[in-house]
């Protein structure tokens, strides 16, 4: 499949990682210019609902509406749960990215990554979603080579590389040679699920119910993939609501009981490396033994996660120093150069 008109885009053009978390855009010549939560304030007058904010803005709303107003997270498990307002954010995006000159550029072409398992529909879903906002043209990248392209791997040469991406809908584990995937698979294990974890557990501890706000601030500042050595670790006081009593109330939790908590999340992810590594060819096997696993993602920031992988698969891990944004960085570099179009061409 060839991508001619890719070789001439207008400057306006971008590629999205559209994240369940976080939506992160590189534009085309100036690099990531954008990354804000996948987050959606909807307000009803007169009936009709209106969008009143998104992103940032929208996440500080999270649980403190008014029943007039709703936020709602469109993406779920890294595709798109509610295409309207998809559609809506994606535009408010292109837009934000684009200042006032979108009259003058016209549509742009987008690339946006996809997960690897994504399904027909759910990819038809992506392109809509972004053709409906006003892309001129929509291209779908794999999250995984996308992912491998931003670390900085080596994916166009005759030699295996393996990534492993933790989102916050999913986690892809990849195996890359020659432009393309020799194994890939992605799991629905990410840092929503890790945020749930983390609430259920301190209710059922602690009786203590938290928002989501309140659960992903536990899991950056104290979470962990594996228990801390003195056995019990940092600690954090939370606040919520006491379901006992029904008040607000305030409690102490500790660096050991959240590792418990994502103790099971984390052993799927280890458990979907391991079957990565049983299915490669010998030779890919070798070169991923000479140069070990790379992780990206938000996911990869939790502490000792990386320990977690080399302990159980015996490999160096390392986590990319751009984790955050290496799936839009790649997606970049395939919207950008020539060299790498080629592998959107099979998403």
């Amino acid at each position: 499949m060839r991508l001619p008109r890719l070789l001439s885009l207008p400057s306006s053009d971008i590629a999205i990682d559209l994240g369940t978390v976080n939506t992160v855009v590189y534009a085309r010549g100036r690099g990531i210019v954008l990354n804000e939560p996948s987050v959606v304030a909807i307000e009803m007058k007169n009936g009709v609902p209106q969008i009143r904010a998104v992103g940032a803005e929208a996440k500080l709303m999270l649980g403190k509406t008014p029943d007039a107003v709703r936020t709602v997270r469109p993406m779920r498990d890294g595709v798109i749960a509610d295409l309207d307002v998809a559609e809506q954010m994606i535009k408010h995006f292109i837009n934000k990215v684009r200042g006032g000159r979108s009259r003058l550029l016209g549509h742009p072409s987008v690339v946006v990554s996809v997960p690897s398992g994504a399904t027909m529909v759910e990819r038809r879903a992506i392109r809509q979603a972004a053709t409906n906002a006003g892309a001129r043209q929509v291209w779908l990248i794999e999250e995984s080579m996308a992912a491998a392209l931003g670390a900085g791997l080596p994916v166009t040469e005759p030699t295996g590389a393996m990534v492993v991406d933790i989102g916050g809908g999913t986690t892809e584990v990849a195996i890359l040679s020659l432009r393309g995937l020799s194994y890939s698979t992605s799991v629905r294990v990410g840092g929503d699920r890790m945020d749930e974890a983390i609430a259920s557990g301190i209710r059922r501890r602690n009786n203590l119910m938290i928002g989501e706000a309140t659960a992903e601030r536990i899991k950056v500042e104290i979470g962990a993939a594996v228990m801390p050595p003195d056995g019990r670790g940092a600690t954090l006081l939370v606040r919520g609501r006491d379901l006992v009593r029904g008040v607000p109330a305030e409690i102490e939790v500790t660096e050991a009981e959240i590792a418990g908590s994502l103790a099971e999340l984390v052993a799927q992810v280890v458990g979907a490396i391991m079957t990565a590594l049983e299915q490669i060819a010998p030779e890919l096997a070798a070169d991923v033994y000479d140069r070990g696993i790379v992780m990206t993602g938000g996911g990869s920031l939790l502490s000792r996660i990386d320990q977690a992988v080399s302990v159980a698969t015996g490999l160096p891990v390392t986590i990319a120093e751009n984790a955050l944004t290496c799936v839009a960085s790649g997606a970049g570099m395939a919207l950008e150069d020539p060299e790498f179009q080629a592998v959107m061409a099979n998403a």
